[in-house]
């Protein structure tokens, strides 16, 4: 038949290869520079035997007296080194037993060859009779077990020491002898000689004796077998798959059992339900968190494989998942892949400690939600190094004592799971809100361990890249200032040459209006260009506010009246709002808002400055629908000195107006969107509240 002689050629290559690899073995193990030993002697002539088998098993095939006395030699050859092994291993009374127990196994062995030869000799062609092959495969069966039992004492019962270096000689030993029993397990109850089996012999000896060799010839105690994850996640599956199509099969006999009819339909049916099953839950995220947690619950020590989240949390940061991202928009992703979270959040410190949020890893909704951590858990993180678990913090068992409640956006009801801290030395940088896994767990001590330890390096990125930026900002400072003392110099001169024009003109104009209105013109001129100079010396030192008691209204109303002859500026509620603060410092703030919306907008499009009060804070809005801004400009380049989207523009005037109004402790917040226009809202205290003592910072009240 086609698919014999397949398997014969099979049998043939796996066997010329396993002769190749077993004398190959034996040369090398005989030319190792380690002490003779009795367990090495005896490797050396069990490995040239079972070349010798293999030899006559390619040439001639199974089913032959040369063959089987070669396998019975090789057989003996193998009991002679668990001999050898078991002598120097336990104490005399067990190696007289173990004498005993192998001294059966050779006669077994012998009797078996036996048996082939009577069996043979009685029968002309030279042929094994069936009741031959079945004694044959029923003494190879004990031989089997007697060696596997013997092997099994073998390293349950040695020393640890002793253990560790037997360790692969057992397990090699045991794969050989495990499929030597399924071998003739299959020829004893089938009566036949298992052709397709048969072919597979040479190969799994002669893979089974590389190990071997390298065991008896080489120091085995440091060698230690550990599957990868990846390795032991993919035989699971291969498991949990092969375990289903078992239970397919067993069922599809069993239901073939019934009427022929009602049989066919019924396997149909399930057939059906169970590919149904199979397509809606295998390919499931919570599955495959299922099974993670599984394999790591059961195989591992750890639940965390170390140098594989290292690897990718450099890869995540230096990287990133989509080109450009920046790297607040990095470190949610890479903390929330290590504890499989199907979202996270990025907090950072803005003004007096607050945790604002700044940006999201798959949750979109959460800016809507909450755009700040609570006081108590921003003085918690910023007290020590902790990870937080929200459960226990709903649950009153929290580090902080008594907790009070979280908000909506924080309670069980919410996706909220954890919130990892990022701090660089004794310093809160920010903080990761993690979402619930998809299989919900409780955090243990490796998650806390392993989050603290991401999250001090997470944040020594944070701190390098704004040392980086303040470096940037400081040479671009340097070059501006440079560049200003230019400017002023020009300026002066211009000016005294405008101041010594005006005083020639006095004496030289012979026409009294005409002289009238050059003074009058070269003096305000004078006077704006002084006020220029008086401007720009101011740049680069700091600014001594004066404050003062002022109606915001009005403020506001000529701010307004200076802007109205070149573009639509209009004023909602001006009055009873009056504030104490520096009133020259909130104008030049408002000129450089309202100059920014009036740029920003176009031709037709009006600019709304609102004014109004609510409890002890007086704002003021500067509203546009220009162009707008998008979240990624309004963190990182609206109040970055230089960067302006102005072609002539400094990039200065907004982050003045936030330092100008910060001084007088205030607060400027900004909300924009792309293609619906951007509102900047100036807080300060009201007068009256703060001289009654009744104004919280900005910062807390927000």
């Amino acid at each position: 038949m086609v698919g014999d002689h397949l398997w014969n050629v099979v049998g043939l290559a796996g066997s010329t290869a396993c002769a190749v690899a077993c004398t190959i073995g034996a040369l090398w193990l005989a030319q190792r520079p380690l002490p003779w030993r009795r367990e090495r002697i005896t490797g050396v002539a069990a490995l040239c035997f079972t070349a010798l088998w293999a030899g006559v098993l390619a040439a001639l095939g199974g089913e032959n007296l040369f063959s089987e006395a070669a396998e019975s030699i090789r057989n003996l050859a193998w009991l002679a080194l668990l001999h050898a092994l078991f002598a120097g291993g336990v104490d005399r009374e067990s190696a007289q037993r173990v004498r005993f127990v192998i001294a059966s196994l050779v006669f077994v062995t012998l009797m078996q060859g036996a048996v082939l030869a009577v069996g043979a000799t009685m029968n002309p062609g030279r042929e094994f009779t069936a009741s031959a092959l079945e004694v044959s495969a029923l003494l190879h069966m004990l031989v089997a077990i007697g060696s596997l039992v013997l092997l099994h004492h073998l390293y349950t019962g040695a020393s640890h020491q002793d253990r560790a270096s037997t360790r692969w000689v057992a397990l090699s030993l045991s794969a050989w002898w495990v499929f030597e029993l399924n071998f003739y397990a299959v020829s004893w109850f089938t009566g036949d000689y298992p052709v397709q089996i048969a072919g597979l012999r040479g190969l799994v000896v002669g893979i089974v004796c590389v190990p071997l060799a390298m065991a008896l010839g080489a120091d085995v105690r440091r060698l230690r077998f550990q599957a990868s994850r990846n390795v032991a996640f993919r035989s699971l599956s291969l498991l949990l798959i092969g375990g289903y199509l078992l239970a397919m099969a067993g069922l599809a006999r069993l239901l073939s059992a019934l009427d022929a009819d009602v049989a066919r339909l019924a396997q149909v049916g399930f057939l059906v339900a169970l590919l149904t099953v199979a397509a809606l839950w295998l390919p499931t995220p919570r599955f495959r968190a299922w099974l993670k947690v599984t394999v790591q619950k059961h195989l591992f020590s750890h639940r965390y494989d170390y140098r594989a989240e290292w690897l990718r949390l450099a890869d995540t940061i230096g990287h990133g998942s989509e080109e450009g991202s920046a790297l607040c928009a990095r470190i949610p992703q890479a903390v929330a892949e290590i504890t499989q979270s199907p979202a996270a959040a990025l907090f950072l410190v803005e003004g007096e400690g607050v945790l604002s949020l700044t940006d999201t890893w798959r949750w979109p909704m959460l800016e809507d939600e909450g755009r700040e951590l609570p006081s108590q858990i921003v003085q918690l993180l910023a007290d020590r190094d902790y990870v937080i678990d929200l459960e226990q913090w709903r649950e009153g068992k929290s580090v902080a004592g008594e907790t009070d409640a979280l908000p909506a956006w924080l309670d069980s009801s919410s996706r909220a799971w954890a919130i990892v801290p990022l701090r660089h030395f004794d310093r809160l940088q920010g903080a990761v809100l993690l979402a619930r896994p998809v299989l919900d767990r409780q955090l243990d001590w490796e998650d806390f361990d392993l989050l603290t330890v991401v999250g001090r390096q997470l944040a020594s990125y944070l701190s390098e890249q704004a040392t980086q930026r303040a470096l940037m900002d400081a040479a671009r400072f340097d070059e501006f200032n440079r560049r200003m003392a230019f400017v002023l110099h020009d300026i002066k001169n211009l000016a005294s040459q405008l101041s010594l024009l005006s005083h020639n003109a006095q004496r030289h104009a012979d026409n009294p209006a005409f002289r009238a209105d050059m003074l009058k013109t070269l003096g305000t001129s004078t006077d704006k260009l002084n006020a220029l100079i008086r401007r720009l010396g101011s740049y680069g030192r700091g600014r001594e506010a004066k404050r003062e008691r002022f109606d915001l209204g009005i403020l506001a109303q000529e701010v307004v009246k200076r802007f109205a002859q070149h573009h639509r500026v209009e004023l909602a509620g001006n009055s009873g709002c009056e504030v104490n603060g520096d009133r020259e410092g909130l104008e030049q703030a408002l000129v450089h808002l309202v100059q920014n919306a009036v740029d920003a907008s176009p031709a037709q499009a009006p600019v709304c400055v609102s004014v109004h009060s609510e409890d002890s804070c007086a704002s003021i809005e500067i509203a546009d629908i220009g162009e707008g801004m998008d979240a990624a400009f309004v963190r990182d380049k609206l109040f970055a000195p230089f960067v302006s989207s102005k072609v002539d523009g400094f990039g200065i005037g907004a982050l003045e107006a936030r330092e100008l109004v910060g001084a007088m402790g205030g607060r400027l917040q900004v909300q924009s969107r792309v293609g619906l226009g951007s509102r900047f809202t100036i807080e300060i205290p009201l007068a009256a509240a703060e001289s009654a003592g009744e104004s919280k910072p900005i910062e807390e009240a927000a």
